[in-house]
C-alpha cells in the first residue's frame, strides 16, 4: 500500500507494468478467497440496525463473509440462476445486503435497485434486466418495501422467486416482540415463489461452491443510473472493472488496519466499488450504520460517537451529509480519523474548511461514474488538494478533454481548455456500457473513450476540474434528476406554453430543482397553482421544484429552444441575493458571467467585507467575486 502525492507518483505506478500483467483475481469468488487467506480472522463487515454508540452490532470476519457469500451464490444457482441470469435486490443496508451482492456476482449478474423508487420504476428495472430472483425485506414495521416490491414483481414476469430477509433477527426483546406484533401482513399479489432468505441459506454449503467458478472476464453486475422516468439506463459492470476499483483502494488508499464508516446505500456504486471492493482487496474493515445510512434515525446525532466506537480511520460522505454533520458539535474522540472521502456532487469550499477546522482532517474529493464502474480520479491523500478540483486520474485511467471537430471526429483540448471529459480505464466496458445497444451509439470517442457528458479541463499539474454538465442534469444531493421530468409535467397544464427546469444553488443539497414558465397568451394561472399541479403530476418527490416562477417570456436560442444559462443566472442572482439579505449584508449580485475555467461566476457590488460574504456564499458551489 502506498499513497500518492502528485502526477509523477501515478505515472511511476503505471510504469511498473500494464494493468493486464498485474496479479489480480479473475473472479469475485477468487477475490474473496484471497481476502480470506490473507485476513481470515480480521473483521470484514460490521452492521448496526440502530444508530446508538452502544447499540447491538454484528461483525463478520473475512472467513465468515467468504462463507456467507459462497452460501448465497450456491442458493442462487439452486434457484436456476446461471452466469448470464440476474439476481436483483431491493434492500436497505444490512449484513444480508452485502452477502446477496457478492453471492449474486459469483453466481450470475447482480442488480441492486434503489428501495426508495416507486413500484412502477422498480418494475421497469426488473423487466429491463429480466431478473429471475428478487431479494427484498419481509414485511416490517415502518417500511412499505415488501408491499412495493410485491406490486413491482406482479408486472415483471421473469421473476420466479422472491427471497425475503427478516430484519427481526437484529432485535432483542422487548423490541423484538413489539416489532413482531406490529408487523404488517405480507402482501402477495404475484405468482413468484416467496421463500425465507435465511432458511434457504442454511441449506447451502459455506465451504465450497456447488458449481464451476468461471475465470473468464464477464459481466457480473447491472446498475441503473438515474432512472427517473420511463426506461432506466442500465450500466453493465465486468469483474475486471470491480477488481480494478478494489486494487486502486488497496494500492493507494486503505490498508488492513483501517476501519471505514460508510453510511451510503449499497445500491450505489460509491459504496459497492470504491468501498466494498477496496475492503476485499486491502483487508480493511467497513461499518454500515442503520438500514438507511445517513438518513437513518439518529445517525447524524450519533455520528462522532460511532467514529469513536469503531475507531474509524476513514469516513465516506457526500456534501449533503457533511452539511448536516457540520451543524452538530464534534462530541466524541475522533482522533483515530485520518481522512474523509467525498463524492457524488461538488463540494463547497466553506464546507471543506469548516470540516477541517472541526476535525483536523482534510476532505479528499474524487470523481466517479456508474458508467466507468466507478473511480476516475481523486485528490492525492498525501499531496495538494486543490479546491474545486476532483484530483488526478488514477493509475491505468486515461482522461482526455475532447471537443467535436464538426467533421464527426474529435479535437484534443489544451491545458485548462474546457471540453467534454472522456475516460478509458479497466472499469469502462468499451462499446457495451449499457444493456441497450442503442444507448451505446455515439457514447465513445475514437471507439474507446467514454463520453461522460461532463464538461471539464485539466490544469498544468494534471488536476481535473468539472466545469459544467453537457447533459443538463440537476444533481440534488448526489441524486440525478432529469429536467425533462419537470418540464413534461408542467407542460401538461393548459395555461403553460414553455418550461425551463434547472438546478438552483442550494447550501445543503448542492442544487434544488426550480422551473421557469411562460404562459399561453391570455392565460392566467398563479405560481402557487402551478406548484400544486407539479406536486400532483411529478411522481418522483425529489424532482418537485422548490421554486416556480412565471416570466413574460423565457430566454430562447435562435432555434427556439429555452436558453438555460440565462435561467441559471437568474436563479443564482435570486438565491444569492436572498442569502446576503438574510445575513444583513449590503452586497448584491450585479451580474453573473461565464468564466472559461470556473463556469458561471456571480459578481457582487458594492464591495464589502470579504470574510462575511465568503461565510455566506461559500456554502454554495457557484463561485463569486467583486465587480470591478
Amino acid at each position: 500500500m502506498g499513497s500518492f502525492a502528485n502526477l509523477a507518483d501515478i505515472q511511476a505506478i503505471e510504469a511498473e507494468m500494464p494493468w493486464e500483467a498485474r496479479d489480480r483475481a479473475r473472479s469475485i469468488h477468487e477475490f474473496l478467497s484471497r481476502a480470506k487467506a490473507a485476513h481470515g480472522a480480521r473483521p470484514a463487515v460490521s452492521y448496526q440496525l440502530t444508530s446508538g454508540p452502544d447499540d447491538p452490532a454484528e461483525t463478520l470476519t473475512w472467513s465468515q463473509l467468504h462463507g456467507k457469500a459462497t452460501q448465497a451464490a450456491n442458493l442462487f444457482r439452486s434457484l436456476g440462476v446461471g452466469e448470464s441470469d440476474v439476481v436483483a435486490y431491493v434492500l436497505p443496508n444490512a449484513s444480508e445486503t452485502v452477502q446477496v451482492l457478492l453471492g449474486g456476482m459469483i453466481a450470475g449478474i447482480v442488480n441492486p435497485i434503489n428501495p426508495l423508487l416507486e413500484a412502477e420504476q422498480i418494475s421497469a428495472i426488473l423487466r429491463e434486466t429480466k431478473a429471475k430472483v428478487v431479494v427484498t425485506l419481509r414485511a416490517f414495521p415502518k417500511t412499505d418495501l415488501s408491499a412495493k416490491v410485491a406490486e413491482a414483481v406482479k408486472h415483471a414476469p421473469s421473476v420466479k422467486t422472491v427471497l425475503e430477509v427478516d430484519l427481526l433477527r437484529y432485535l432483542k426483546p422487548p423490541k423484538k416482540w413489539i416489532a413482531h406484533f406490529l408487523r404488517p401482513k405480507s402482501p402477495v399479489s404475484h405468482t413468484a415463489n416467496v421463500k425465507s432468505f435465511h432458511a434457504e441459506m442454511k441449506r447451502q454449503p459455506a465451504d465450497r461452491l456447488t458449481f464451476q467458478d468461471a475465470s473468464t472476464d464477464r459481466v457480473a453486475a447491472y446498475f441503473h443510473t438515474g432512472g427517473t422516468t420511463g426506461m432506466p439506463k442500465v450500466a453493465q459492470h465486468k469483474v475486471s472493472g470491480m477488481v480494478y476499483n478494489g486494487w486502486l483502494g488497496s494500492r493507494l488508499l486503505f490498508r488492513e488496519t483501517d476501519t471505514v464508516i460508510c453510511p451510503l446505500p449499497l445500491f450505489h456504486v460509491f459504496a459497492v466499488y470504491p468501498i466494498l471492493m477496496s475492503m476485499i482487496a486491502s483487508g480493511a474493515h467497513v461499518v454500515f450504520p442503520t438500514p438507511a445510512g445517513y438518513r437513518g434515525d439518529g445517525v447524524f446525532d450519533n455520528f462522532w460517537k460511532l467514529i469513536a466506537r469503531w475507531k474509524v480511520t476513514y469516513m465516506i460522505t457526500v456534501p449533503t451529509a457533511l452539511a448536516a454533520l457540520m451543524q452538530r458539535p464534534v462530541n466524541a474522540d475522533v482522533s483515530s480519523l485520518r481522512g474523509a472521502f467525498s463524492g457524488s456532487a461538488p463540494l463547497p469550499i466553506e464546507l471543506f474548511n469548516r470540516f477541517e477546522k472541526a476535525t483536523g482532517v482534510q476532505i479528499i474529493e474524487g470523481y466517479g461514474l456508474t458508467e466507468c464502474t466507478c473511480l476516475v480520479s481523486c485528490n492525492p491523500p498525501s499531496g495538494a488538494k486543490k479546491n474545486g478540483s476532483v484530483g488526478i486520474p488514477f493509475p491505468h485511467t486515461h482522461v482526455r478533454i475532447l471537443n467535436t471537430d464538426g467533421q464527426g471526429g474529435f479535437r484534443e483540448c489544451g491545458t485548462d481548455e474546457v471540453g467534454e471529459i472522456c475516460v478509458a480505464n479497466p472499469g469502462v466496458f468499451e462499446g457495451s456500457t449499457y444493456t441497450e445497444v442503442d444507448k451505446n451509439r455515439s457514447l465513445f470517442a475514437e471507439g474507446r473513450y467514454l463520453r461522460t457528458g461532463d464538461l471539464g479541463r485539466i490544469d498544468a499539474d494534471g488536476y481535473l476540474y468539472i466545469t459544467g454538465r453537457a447533459k443538463d442534469l440537476i444533481i440534488r444531493g448526489g441524486h440525478n434528476i432529469d429536467p425533462a421530468v419537470i418540464e413534461e409535467a408542467l407542460m401538461g397544464h393548459e395555461a403553460v406554453s414553455f418550461v425551463g427546469a434547472i438546478g438552483q444553488p442550494d447550501a445543503h443539497a448542492g442544487e434544488l430543482p426550480c422551473a421557469y414558465v411562460e404562459l399561453v397568451k391570455g392565460s392566467n394561472v398563479t405560481e402557487a397553482e402551478l406548484m400544486e399541479f407539479a406536486k400532483t403530476h411529478i411522481h418522483e418527490r425529489a424532482a418537485v421544484p422548490k421554486h416556480i416562477e412565471v416570466l413574460a417570456e423565457l430566454p430562447k436560442t435562435a432555434v427556439g429552444k429555452v436558453f438555460k444559462p440565462d435561467l441559471r443566472r437568474s436563479a443564482i442572482t435570486r438565491v444569492y441575493d436572498a442569502a446576503l439579505t438574510d445575513a444583513g449584508l449590503a452586497a448584491r449580485v450585479a451580474e453573473v458571467v461565464e468564466d472559461k475555467k470556473r463556469g458561471l461566476v456571480a459578481r457582487l457590488s458594492p464591495k464589502g467585507d470579504d470574510a462575511a460574504v465568503q461565510a455566506v456564499l461559500g456554502q454554495f458551489t457557484t463561485a463569486w467575486e467583486w465587480k470591478a
